[in-house]
């Protein structure tokens, strides 16, 4: 009897812990209180991104994680379970099969150990950037902190150190505004293709492994029928927006990923948060988790610094989407001035580092790099700029020398970048961005010395040439004595980093003025009119 007692009492205990368990696992972090609700309607209070963004005008973006470790460009992780990849031969050449050594393995061997984060930050600072963003997880649903909810994490394994909790203090340290990147949404379907692989292997199968322990379904999330023609390797960008045969996320992922984002924001205090989704994660099969984490973050700000300095970046949204929201524009720039702020993401090369992006000389050159900013500046944007980082925690020579090239040129013409606005006209000249499509992708413009952009702040209009004229003579039509932007008096012409410069004429055709014969600098010269 005391033993069919003790045995039906241990039972109970068992099955309450395990009722228990799968309880927390599905229960949810608190959205912190407020004047914002996890809806659309109310996000719409939001209006307008904050002053302290609007004058940053440029960031920088450390987009590194475990997939920079095989230093074989973006998407690794997804693409080396597909046999005739570039990168599923470089995976076999390097680590073997994939059955045996998956990405899993990858981020063990990953241990970043030349990562100085107070180095590179100060370093960006230097380079002019105005607030700093770091990778919080990727498509490869790793988490880089000591996250409560992803226990595959870089305290975990791979580096063993909170990435994200030193990247955090770099930037405080640095007094720069901190932001965070969120991918992980879409890792239920990005991996689909380790289920011919590793993707299906369970915590069971991890005896006298280096991961027992671990379960690998709580990285790759393979545990679920396939989408529909998931073989294709790039029909993924079909299915993004959830839709076209893809395997709809379960609940419980969708929570994970709710979880993680908050876990993050309250631990790091992000001013930014960025999203790699159409909008929120999960939209739009989920308008829920979205809102419900834009909401906790404004109303975090709210409460902990008397105004909102939050900042919630997506792509591909709608015009009432833009009162809640930010855009952001991957690779692109608009072609007119955008009425809500807005950002461009972009990176010198690719979004994870490849070599051979260095041994073919293909980065973005500092010249690339700033006619971007100055013309995403004219048409009321921000640039943030991606430098890729070796799997070590190092960035190269090259990128070392770009870096420069952009300070050189920032530290003479920066009051033309920060704390500016939009003229009344973004510019002038034979070149323009042409149309957006998706997510953006209409970078690689080659600009000429004909093309001009201005902005202005303080009175003040500065007109940038996107090159330097061979004759020295620049004329500004829109300064011209009919333009319908400006008819009266020109006080004063300056180049910065020079001085005043002579005024040739101005007429109806512009206002015409010469340059001195050295340059100020290798890239764009900035003209200083005071009206």
């Amino acid at each position: 009897m005391r033993t069919s007692t003790t045995l039906f009492l241990l039972l109970f205990m068992f099955s309450a812990l395990n009722a228990q368990n799968t309880k927390s696992s599905m229960e949810t972090e608190p959205m912190e209180t407020g004047i914002y609700e996890g809806s659309w309607e109310s996000l719409k209070q939001y209006g307008e991104a904050p002053e302290w963004f609007q004058d940053a005008k440029f960031g920088i973006w450390a987009h590194w994680g475990p997939q920079c470790e095989p230093e074989d460009g973006d998407w690794y992780a997804r693409a080396m379970y597909f046999p005739g990849s570039g990168q599923y031969n470089t995976h076999v050449s390097k680590y073997g099969n994939p059955s045996v050594f998956g990405f899993k393995d990858v981020i063990n061997v990953w241990k970043a150990d030349k990562w100085d984060p107070e180095k590179l930050v100060a370093l960006f600072k230097r380079t002019g950037a105005q607030y700093f963003m770091a990778l919080a997880n990727h498509h490869d649903n790793m988490d880089l902190w000591d996250s409560k909810y992803q226990p595959w994490n870089s305290v975990n394994m791979g580096p063993k150190r909170d990435i994200l909790g030193e990247w955090a203090k770099a930037a405080k340290d640095n007094k720069l505004p901190f932001g965070i990147s969120i991918h992980a949404s879409h890792a239920w379907t990005w991996y689909e293709g380790s289920q011919d692989f590793d993707g299906n292997l369970t915590k069971e199968d991890g005896a006298g492994k280096w991961w027992e322990g671990y379960d690998p379904q709580d990285l790759y999330a393979q545990n679920h029928p396939r989408s529909e023609g998931s073989s294709n390797i790039g029909n993924i960008h079909k299915q993004w927006n959830w839709e076209k045969g893809a395997a709809q996320p379960s609940e419980e992922f969708c929570n994970n990923v709710y979880n993680r984002t908050i876990d993050a924001i309250n631990r790091y205090n992000p001013d930014v948060v960025y999203f790699d989704d159409t909008v929120l994660p999960f939209y739009p099969i989920n308008n829920d988790i979205g809102p419900r984490i834009a909401a906790h973050a404004y109303n975090k700000s709210l409460k902990e610094n008397g105004s909102q300095k939050a900042v919630i970046l997506g792509k591909v949204l709608n015009e009432d989407q833009k009162e809640c929201m930010v855009w952001d524009i991957e690779r692109a720039i608009p072609d007119k001035i955008e009425e809500k702020y807005w950002q461009t993401c972009t990176c010198i090369g690719t979004w994870h580092y490849q070599t051979s992006f260095y041994d073919d000389n293909r980065y973005k050159s500092a010249k690339t790099v700033i006619y971007m900013l100055v013309d995403i500046v004219s048409k009321n944007g921000n640039l943030l700029l991606s430098v890729p980082m070796r799997g070590n925690g190092t960035i190269d020579d090259k990128e070392e020398a770009i870096l420069k090239g952009i300070s050189d040129w920032m530290d003479i013409n920066k009051e033309s970048i920060y704390g500016t606005r939009p003229w009344k006209v973004f510019g002038e000249g034979p070149t323009n961005s042409g149309p957006i499509r998706d997510q953006g992708f209409n970078e690689g413009l080659v600009y000429t010395s004909k093309d001009i952009r201005y902005v202005e702040k303080n009175d003040v209009l500065y007109a940038t040439v996107l090159g330097w004229p061979d004759d020295r003579k620049v004329t500004l039509k829109n300064l011209g004595t009919f333009s319908p932007h400006y008819t009266g008096k020109v006080k004063k012409v300056e180049l910065l980093g020079y001085g005043k410069v002579n005024i040739v004429s101005r007429n109806e055709d512009g206002l015409t003025v010469k340059l001195p014969a050295k340059q100020t600098n290798d890239i764009a010269p900035v003209l200083k009119i005071s009206l």
